[in-house]
């Protein structure tokens, strides 16, 4: 079971406490994570809903990286009318705590790939592992870590992901509505890429295996 100590110079969140927090720690996570479970369940491994809001496999993601995206929804950088009562349960402890939780369950499978065919998944993998550079989209790996696994707090792992989340985020990154990627990296590539491009780098994504980091 993985514990990772906050920095919180590291993490940019000196300001946003009080007191010295104390090393995260995944069995007070599981207790504080229950407000986190009737999206994410109880084992981390989300919801794909096709058409609707999925939510996204925490299980086996970096702690530093869902610490931050928790603080980001606390602070407004990123908004969802869905996370908001929840997150707002959690103060800094608790954020390291469920981070540390949810780092510490081994991945579950992706969904959301199951009706694609031949073609859609052999266009999503060459965006996710070569991209498109006659539309100047970088590959998924260039920023996400060998097979898509992920690359610290900044790139989650994004291999094995539901379908349904990826596209749902890179539609926000495409419309302006998720604004908290460094220096706009992910805006710029999800601008670049069209609806069925989308669709199809969700679904090869969500077809591969995950690891936990």
């Amino acid at each position: 079971m993985k514990k990772l100590p906050i920095l919180l110079t590291a993490l940019g969140l000196a300001a946003c406490s009080g007191f010295a927090l104390a090393e995260a720690d995944a069995t007070r996570g599981a207790a504080s994570a229950a407000v986190c479970m009737a999206c994410h369940q109880a084992d981390g491994s989300g919801m794909n809903i096709p058409g609707g809001e999925s939510w996204p496999r925490l299980a086996g993601l970096d702690a530093a990286y869902i610490s931050k995206q928790l603080h980001d929804y606390k602070s407004g950088k990123r908004s969802s009318a869905s996370m908001m009562p929840f997150v707002n349960m959690l103060d800094d402890q608790k954020i390291a705590d469920v981070a540390a939780y949810y780092a510490g369950l081994p991945a579950t499978k992706g969904k959301g790939s199951e009706s694609a065919n031949e073609a859609t998944l052999k266009r999503g993998q060459q965006l996710a592992e070569r991209g498109d550079w006659s539309r100047y989209v970088v590959s998924c790996k260039s920023c996400h870590g060998p097979d898509n696994q992920g690359a610290g707090a900044v790139f989650p792992g994004i291999a094995g992901q539901h379908a349904g989340y990826i596209k749902n985020q890179l539609q926000a990154w495409k419309a302006g509505t998720r604004k908290n990627d460094t220096q706009d990296l992910m805006g710029s590539i999800a601008r670049r890429m069209s609806d069925d491009d989308i669709n199809a780098v969700a679904a090869w994504l969500a077809s591969q295996s995950a690891s936990a980091n």
